[in-house]
């Protein structure tokens, strides 16, 4: 009997160091609490403090208006599970209302590197502009024909506006001045295309002739040159030809029924073409303000200021190109002609042509004539018109390109490559004469939209402010 005194003596001493325990909590947390503003009355929620021990759990001491929670006399029997006990390593039960905290987690998108998201960014805005790119392209080679057509028709009023503004400045009325030229620009190309038809047509049979001979004098002078080629070599050369063609028959003969399809699309280009051309001259200044008003009202300024810069980039392209063309054709006509090569009228024609695509045009019609040198005459003839064509093409590129086109259409020769390459596989020939002036009108574009928008951020800035992105600072 002697121990029931010491125990319940225990057990009471522990009681009270819990409540005093608890009463230093409740106050330390009032005073935190009276640090910040005053809540109205019966605004104010319980305040919980932390009972850390060394159980590891962690409570809220309820303050004075969560009832008797830390009467000693509410504590639970001795003996029953998780009461105080005497031992000072004993479990203390969690009081009523207590919740465990939940750790804050971090922001994921805090653990990505910043390099990382910029490159996401960026990433996913390219891929939308790939697939706006993407879906016009496929726009443009369903309905490629007209895209063609009108382009063209966008070129060739580039070469006859002049004419037209130079009719007006003379007093005829606009739409006779527009008739006018239409009629005798189509006129003189009709005839210029006929005059090629004409020579190689009446040409053909001497060009068949000349021709046999000439692979006959090419054979002999294989056979006695320093190559040492054998008639058998040549022979067999000739059988892989002969059978190539005759198992192609086939291939041949679809492909003359698709020549049929080329010509009638061809046909409606050129319809299509002189259509555009005609209202192109006639209502330009009014299908350029429409045109004004498809874009936004922010935007509608700096539009038309570059509208008439792309114009005037245009038809410098168009007018230096047609020049250049030409002294081409002249010059490397009249070396063909005192060269006694055959068809140098209608070769004439081809190199004026095939100048409108750059680099590839000149190269191409070149090597054309070369090789109906080297056919028709002899390897001497050939290399004279060789350096005939390389000398022209020198003065071409070296004198002629800058003294007439001059730095309002100058593109970098990868540009004029790349961009040849690229017009040629998506739309063929078309695609290859449009793509360099779509580079140059774009590079004017550009340019200038650039300059209107520092212009116009400089006007926006205050005198003493920082200066735009892109202008020095000293």
């Amino acid at each position: 009997m002697s121990r029931l005194p010491r125990w319940v003596g225990g057990a009471g001493a522990g009681l009270t160091r819990l409540a005093r325990r608890l009463e230093e909590r409740s106050a330390e947390a009032a005073d935190a609490a009276g640090d910040g503003a005053p809540e109205p009355d019966g605004a104010a929620e319980p305040v919980r403090t932390s009972l850390p021990n060394r159980s590891g759990w962690s409570g809220a001491a309820p303050s004075a208006d969560a009832g008797p929670a830390a009467d000693p006399a509410s504590a639970p029997a001795p003996g029953a599970g998780g009461g105080p006990s005497s031992a000072a390593g004993d479990h203390v039960p969690p009081p009523p209302g207590y919740a465990p905290a939940v750790p804050a987690r971090p922001d994921p998108v805090a653990a990505v590197p910043w390099g990382v998201r910029v490159a996401a960014e960026v990433a996913w805005r390219l891929l939308i502009l790939a697939g706006t790119l993407w879906v016009l392209m496929r726009v443009i080679s369903a309905v490629r024909l007209v895209v063609l057509s009108f382009v063209v028709g966008l070129l060739i009023t580039a070469l006859l506006q002049p004419t037209v503004a130079w009719l007006k400045r003379r007093g005829v009325p606009r739409g006779l001045a527009t008739v006018m030229t239409f009629i005798s620009g189509f006129v003189i190309m009709g005839l210029v295309g006929w005059f090629v038809v004409w020579q190689v047509t009446d040409n053909l049979d001497d060009l068949s002739g000349q021709v046999q001979q000439g692979i006959k004098d090419l054979k002999h002078w294989l056979l006695t040159s320093p190559f040492h080629v054998t008639e058998k070599q040549i022979n067999n050369i000739a059988d892989n030809l002969s059978t190539a063609i005759g198992a192609n028959t086939k291939d041949i003969t679809s492909a003359g029924i698709e020549g049929v399809q080329v010509i009638l699309e061809v046909l409606t280009g050129i319809l299509l073409a002189m259509f555009s051309t005609l209202f192109l001259l006639y209502d330009g200044p009014r299908i350029w303000e429409w045109l004004l008003k498809l874009f936004p009202a922010a935007a509608r300024e700096g539009v038309a200021g570059a509208g008439p810069r792309a114009w005037a980039t245009l038809t410098a392209y168009v007018r230096g190109t047609v020049i250049v063309a030409l002294i081409d054709a002249i010059f490397i006509g009249i070396g063909l002609f005192f060269l006694k090569v055959p068809l140098a009228v209608p070769l004439a024609v081809f190199i004026f042509l095939f100048a409108f695509v750059p680099l590839v045009g000149a190269v191409v019609s070149g090597a054309l004539a070369v090789v109906v040198a080297l056919v028709t005459k002899d390897v001497f003839t050939a290399l004279m018109v060789l350096i005939v064509v390389l000398a022209v093409q020198q003065i071409e590129g070296h004198v002629l390109q800058p003294f007439i086109l001059g730095r309002a259409v100058r593109v970098h020769p990868l540009a004029v490559v790349l961009s040849v390459v690229a017009g040629s596989l998506i739309a063929g020939i078309g695609g290859a004469v449009v793509a360099v002036p779509l580079v140059a009108v774009t590079n004017t574009v550009v340019g200038y939209l650039r300059a209107f928008t520092r212009d116009k951020a400089l006007a926006a800035a205050p005198p003493d402010g920082p200066p735009p992105p892109g202008e020095p600072t000293g």
